[in-house]
């Protein structure tokens, strides 16, 4: 078995690690104190290739991996929780069921402009009675003619005031459950009957758009339908089962920054006359935080790889995205732990990593969903 990373890989991470600390880093708290949208963090890496890192050059992305993609994440979510769900999004969310699905045209048409950071892209699945039960969705596209007419809306959409396009699921027709489900792209801008709803005021990745897309009469090309009516919920599932890797990796890199805050933190405070780093309480705290994160980083690693190789990931995503998000919040409690009263005030950034590190756990599936996942998986049930 071989654990070294190719020379590419190797390139890319050690690229974005530098892009990173040099300018993305320096700018996370202004980014969390305003909310501002980062857009020139991500039109910067877009042309790095980071916003569609396994996209096919010939639709505007890099043409690597998903093991480079999960390092790159890392190193992102490392600096900055917000921007790197933004990636995440991009990559996986919006950009994996265009990628799979979609016809050549709607890759040149949808696909390149996000995968080269040009826009934004968001996926519309979540509804106020649709979230866990993803097939519970109420948001109705009806064929007329030659365009879908959709009405309902959506909540919860990552990057959603900001995105051009959006993979939009609907059904078109409820009784009917998750086979009448579809996937439409949308194109937010040209699109008569949308609106943005509510932005959401949160507890973290204040920097990520999360707001509510209301759809009322509004008028989709029925070109725009993603593969064949009724397959909407298998590539559902699959760009969950692909999104669950990034968001493991987003709350690796928080996990990642937590870890290297409290070590630096540790070694400078010095209480009784020495290091609080030469505490056994505290090296226990440390030590425990490198070995749960090397353990999460090696799931998400394995279920990127066998992304990469077109085997069944589906179990090994949700172990890898639950594990991570679970590890983080660890991380990021025990790091506002080690800072004492410093932790708990905005003068530095654990009190940020701790906030940003809980949403790992809910979004793209829960992690009482993921054991779910894992549990069927194990005794063959679907």
């Amino acid at each position: 078995m071989n654990f070294a990373l190719k020379d590419e890989q190797l390139m890319v991470r050690d690229m974005v690690r530098k892009f990173a600390e040099t300018e993305i880093k320096p700018i996370a708290a202004e980014l969390d104190r305003t909310h501002r949208h980062p857009e020139e963090i991500c039109r910067k890496l877009g042309e790095m290739g980071i916003m569609g890192v396994a996209v096919p050059t010939e639709y505007g992305g890099a043409g690597m991996d998903n093991v480079t993609y999960v390092l790159a994440m890392i190193e992102i979510s490392k600096a900055c929780a917000s921007c790197g769900v933004i990636v995440s999004v991009n990559n996986t969310l919006y950009g994996h069921p265009v990628k799979t699905f979609g016809t050549h045209e709607q890759k040149l048409k949808f696909l390149a402009p996000v995968a080269s950071g040009q826009v934004e892209g968001c996926y519309a699945l979540t509804e106020a009675g649709a979230g866990s039960d993803a097939a519970a969705l109420r948001c109705r596209a009806e064929l007329k003619g030659d365009k879908y007419i959709v009405n309902g809306t959506k909540t919860f959409i990552t990057n959603g005031n900001v995105a051009r396009y959006c993979v939009l699921a609907a059904t078109t027709d409820p009784s009917k459950g998750y086979k009448g489900v579809i996937n439409l792209i949308v194109d937010l801008k040209e699109t008569p009957g949308f609106r943005v709803g509510k932005i959401e005021e949160k507890l973290g990745i204040l920097a990520s758009g999360t707001a509510e897309l209301v759809f009322e009469d509004a008028e989709v090309p029925a070109e725009n339908l993603l593969g064949k009516p009724g397959q909407g919920f298998q590539q559902m599932m699959a760009g969950l089962n692909a999104g669950r890797i990034g968001i493991g990796a987003q709350a690796c890199g928080i996990g990642r920054a937590c870890l290297e805050d409290a070590v630096n933190y540790s070694k400078e405070r010095v209480q009784f006359g020495k290091p609080i780093s030469s505490n056994q309480a505290i090296q226990f705290k440390l030590a425990d935080m490198a070995t749960e994160l090397d353990a999460a980083e090696l799931l998400l690693l394995r279920a990127a790889w066998m992304e990469d190789q077109g085997m069944d990931f589906e179990m090994q995503s949700a172990m890898s995205k639950y594990y991570a998000s679970d590890v983080a919040m660890k991380a990021a409690i025990e790091c506002v732990q080690i800072f004492g009263g410093y932790g708990y005030t905005k003068e530095y950034p654990a009190e940020r990593h701790m906030r940003d590190a809980k949403i790992c756990q809910i979004y793209e599936g829960t992690n009482e969903i993921q054991r779910v996942v894992v549990a069927r998986k194990l005794l063959g049930m679907r």
